[in-house]
């Protein structure tokens, strides 16, 4: 910026005394004045007392952090019963106020519809009939799931008397920033108290309304010996960036949302990062496949829920597939339900289909690409140049085509005969999910209670160690 374009702006300030402040910006850009009127932090701002007007961004969101180490703490230290009992209480709490989430949600669908939002993005932010009741049905199950923490993993006597053992405990603080699904909000939630974690919470903006009272019914149901603060809820887009910056307080960061939020996340912060960019996930119909167990598979992979990361991208099919009435009938039903097809190199040239622009690519919508391989190997090698090792699926009847595929097939999930949708938290038996990791380290696939802990080695009993010391202190002892 050139030094000429920059001016000073007197601005009152009826908070100090009627007295006035000083702001310094450009003064070429286009409405400076009216920016910082409204309240916008743009230039930098000189007031002797500017300090006392409102706590830096830092400090308060390295408050709410700390809130919630300390209340996980506090959480750590109650019984297994008493933690059970907070799951139980905030299911209850969900279904006795549903009528007020649901209204809340309504309110956040009009204005996303207002908004001109895209409609896979308002599927995922709409709460639909039976939702809430799903959502405390999958508390429950998680409040009856045998207590995660302090649980011995190993023990081992490393020498006569000198015992060892290794137990889960929890991660410490985790920080979730999802993308308009408040469905999100109560399960990981959920999954955080379960394991004994605190949190810290920042959702969209499209479902601000959603979130708050779902946060607002969540706590409430917490008790006050461990503290509501012990799930934070983000408000603003501004404390992200100061949130990353916590490596010391926060110990793992879910980023739940497109690629752009998952990169950005990566790119800005020292604290481990747990999820995926994409899910460009792949059913492969095999020569040998069952038909009707095909087109069953394709369509709720691809149906059932299209804005789903672990919804079906790409249809592959074997080449000798191409002109057969059944794959005909599998691609009528899709456009039958409204699905856009496109067509791979080959496939469009078969096919006729609009060629894809990429076959690495997400729809998230009722969209998807498909394309013609050679054989298993053939789709093996496809998945792994152009998927994003999220979930892939096999439809076969050869259990050495099958065996092939679930050995080589390089993703976090892979599934035989089913559809990719399987690939699921509460479907895999885990109560709920805080996302799906497509990571390497630390947990894989659907991460429920278990990836939000980590271990710790204890010494509970060290006869030999306890002898020696009372022997070292004596002013007779020696060592041989």
């Amino acid at each position: 910026m050139n030094k000429k374009n920059l001016k000073w702006y007197e601005v009152p300030c009826l908070m100090m005394n009627n007295s006035t402040t000083r702001v310094l910006l450009n003064g070429c850009a286009s409405q400076s004045i009216v920016k910082v009127l409204q309240g916008e932090k743009i230039g930098t701002l000189f007031h002797k007392n500017a300090s006392l007007w409102e706590p830096s961004m830092d400090a308060s969101v390295r408050e709410m952090a700390v809130s919630a180490r300390d209340c996980s703490r506090r959480l750590q230290n109650l019984s297994s019963e008493e933690r059970k009992k907070i799951l139980l209480d905030v299911a209850d709490a969900l279904e006795a106020n549903e009528d007020l989430i649901k209204s809340e949600n309504e309110a956040d669908v009009a204005v996303a519809h207002e908004a001109g939002y895209e409609s896979s993005l308002i599927a995922r932010l709409t709460l639909k009939q039976g939702k809430i009741a799903s959502l405390a049905k999958s508390v429950r199950t998680l409040a009856n799931m045998e207590d995660p923490i302090n649980e011995i993993l190993k023990r081992t006597e490393v020498a006569d008397g000198l015992v060892l053992e290794k137990t889960s405990c929890p991660l410490g603080v985790l920080l979730i920033v999802f993308e308009s699904r408040p469905d999100a909000l109560v399960q990981i939630a959920s999954l955080a108290i379960r394991s004994g974690n605190g949190l810290l919470l920042k959702g969209g903006k499209e479902a601000m309304r959603s979130n708050a009272i779902l946060h607002k019914v969540i706590t409430n149901a917490i008790p006050d010996n461990v503290g509501e603060k012990l799930i934070g809820l983000v408000t603003t887009r501004d404390e992200i960036a100061d949130l990353l910056k916590l490596d010391d307080v926060i110990d793992l960061v879910i980023p739940r949302g497109s690629n752009k939020l998952v990169a950005q996340i990566k790119a800005t912060t020292k604290i481990p990062v747990l999820g995926h960019a994409d899910g460009v996930c792949h059913v492969y119909i095999d020569k040998s496949a069952d038909m009707d167990m095909a087109k069953r598979i394709v369509m709720d992979a691809k149906i059932d829920y299209p804005a789903a990361c672990n919804a079906m991208e790409t249809l592959l099919v074997h080449k000798d597939l191409a002109k057969t009435s059944e794959l005909n009938d599998i691609l009528v039903a899709l456009k039958t339900e409204g699905v856009n097809i496109y067509g791979g190199p080959v496939a469009h040239k078969i096919l006729g289909y609009p060629k894809a622009d990429s076959l690495h690519l997400e729809y998230s919508s009722m969209a998807c690409t498909v394309e013609f391989v050679d054989d298993v190997q053939s789709a093996i090698d496809h998945i792994h140049r152009y998927g994003s090792a999220h979930t892939d699926c096999v439809v076969t009847t050869d259990d050495k085509v099958a065996e092939t595929f679930l050995r080589q097939v390089d993703s976090a999930a892979v599934v035989y005969n089913a559809s990719t949708r399987f690939s699921d938290g509460a479907r895999f038996g885990l109560g709920a999910e805080v996302g799906i990791s497509t990571g390497r380290i630390h947990a894989r696939g659907p991460v429920g209670v278990e990836g939000l802990l980590t271990t710790r080695w204890y010494v509970p009993r060290c006869i030999l160690v306890v002898v020696l010391l009372l022997y070292a202190h004596s002013p007779n002892f020696k060592l041989a």
